[in-house]
């Protein structure tokens, strides 16, 4: 199942790219109208999902390197040796993609970049990147997956 790895890759290269991008165009906390529903704002996250732990001193930067270092090791050995459908290896293949991309940023900026922004009337989703997207995908298709009998895996 490694050869779902070019979807891994895939992620990588559209987050980095979207990042790379967006820094280019938006100063921190600049907003850019799209639809009525949705924005790009750039924001700088130090901490995790909803800025969990992002007013930390900074150790928090090493805590999510490792961890999400360890868990792409995981999921590397699980896709290599465990998978048992193709459904669940695109699922880990996102979520490597979407774990690797935020490390990336957490590396060399200290902080992932995020910038989509969606909301309702006066309520905004916190903002999120490419990654965290495949992170969250990956993740539904495996809890989806998961609940499949043995007989409908192929």
């Amino acid at each position: 199942m490694l050869k779902y790895l070019w979807l891994t890759g895939f992620i990588i290269a559209a987050d980095q790219l979207s990042k790379w991008l967006m820094v280019d165009w938006l100063s921190l906390y600049e907003t850019v109208a799209v639809v009525p529903f949705f924005n790009l704002t750039m924001a700088h996250n130090p901490g995790a999902a909803f800025s969990f732990l992002a007013d930390g001193s900074g150790w928090q930067r090493w805590f999510f390197v490792i961890l999400a270092g360890g868990v792409s090791i995981v999921l590397l050995v699980w896709l290599a040796k465990y998978v048992s459908s193709k459904v669940e290896a695109v699922s880990i293949s996102l979520i490597l993609g979407g774990a690797i991309g935020n490390v990336i940023d957490r590396l060399y900026y200290g902080y992932v970049i995020d910038f989509l922004d969606v909301y309702y009337g006066s309520y905004h989703w916190p903002a999120f990147n490419i990654a965290d997207s495949a992170i969250v995908i990956g993740a539904a298709l495996l809890i989806m997956d998961s609940f499949r009998s043995g007989k409908e895996k192929s």
